[in-house]
């Protein structure tokens, strides 16, 4: 099951966070389980991990994985600003320092600290700026299929014109996925997990279905990161990092292997049959993956 904490970003956005695994025990006093502090259920000695979703996704998309890590340690998957269940202020900030910022809110909010950090895409350059801010909160580091290369102007029109190319709204969810799974341009070949992937982030509206998240927010959340290259901020990472990329994603080998290079104790893996949804594409070959790295840090 997971059960969910608001948290408070920077800016008093509130955020969703959800935590993974077994309920909390009942205080035989007869108080509030919830109470108000969300660190306090958590047996001493358990280490926290905090996952961070990609541009459109959501907590949810952790489920799996958060599930899984949940047996040994208290897994926490956050809805970032703009996305699921969070706040989306409309005029609110959506800038890189405040994904980081709010990222940090959380983790000492919820006494995860020192974490394990592991991020998808936009959620990864979170994790790795995190990380590099602020180093006595961060154990570990798994980076999942993001780039740190500039991505260019281009990239940000071809976004643009592939919202506006959504057949919006949505009759059923069925159309969500053949949309998303076999319809969309960008679908080299049918890909039923991207269906899935998109419609765990729709919501139904009086005329179809329609996604949870403002398309218009998600570019001003790219705009803050796809001009620039983000190598120095790896470089002053110095918790153990693993970069994790799908056979078929958007992160390259030969980048992803200079993202180990410039991490200073950055490691590699990959994960034959994946895209860029790596996680949630492939969950088992994912975790096969990422254990050996979440073993080696043992007590660190």
């Amino acid at each position: 099951m997971a059960r969910r904490i608001d948290v408070t970003g920077t800016g008093g956005v509130r955020l969703a966070a959800w935590e993974f695994g077994d309920p909390p025990k009942t205080d035989p006093a007869g108080s509030d389980p919830a109470g108000s502090d969300p660190a306090r259920d958590v047996p001493d000695g358990s280490p926290g991990v905090l996952l961070l979703h990609g541009l459109m996704g959501r907590a949810s998309h952790w489920a799996s994985t958060a599930r899984w890590l949940s047996g040994r340690y208290r897994a926490v998957a956050l809805d970032q600003r703009g996305h699921g269940r969070s706040d989306k202020p409309p005029q609110g900030s959506f800038t890189r320092d405040a994904y980081v910022d709010d990222a940090e809110a959380a983790l000492e909010q919820l006494g995860l600290a020192p974490v394990v950090l592991i991020g998808h895409a936009m959620g990864a350059l979170t994790a790795w700026q995190l990380a590099a801010k602020r180093p006595d909160l961060v154990r570990g580091l798994i980076i999942c299929d993001m780039r740190a290369s500039a991505l260019g102007a281009a990239s940000q029109r071809e976004w643009d014109q592939w919202f506006t190319s959504w057949p919006l709204p949505f009759a059923t969810l069925a159309d969500v996925r053949k949309w998303f799974g076999e319809d969309d341009p960008w679908v080299e070949r049918p890909n039923p997990a991207r269906g899935e992937f998109y419609a765990e982030v729709m919501a139904e509206s009086p005329d179809g279905w329609r996604p949870v998240f403002d398309p218009e927010q998600m570019l001003r959340s790219r705009e803050t990161w796809v001009y620039d290259a983000h190598w120095e901020e790896l470089a002053q990472v110095r918790c153990p990092a693993l970069v994790v990329r799908g056979l078929d994603g958007e992160l390259g080998r030969a980048e992803a292997q200079e993202m180990v290079r410039v991490l200073p104790r950055g490691q590699y893996a990959e994960v034959a049959d994946a895209g860029h949804l790596v996680h949630y594409d492939q969950p088992e070959a994912w975790r096969a993956a990422i254990e050996p790295f979440l073993d080696s840090l043992g007590g660190d």
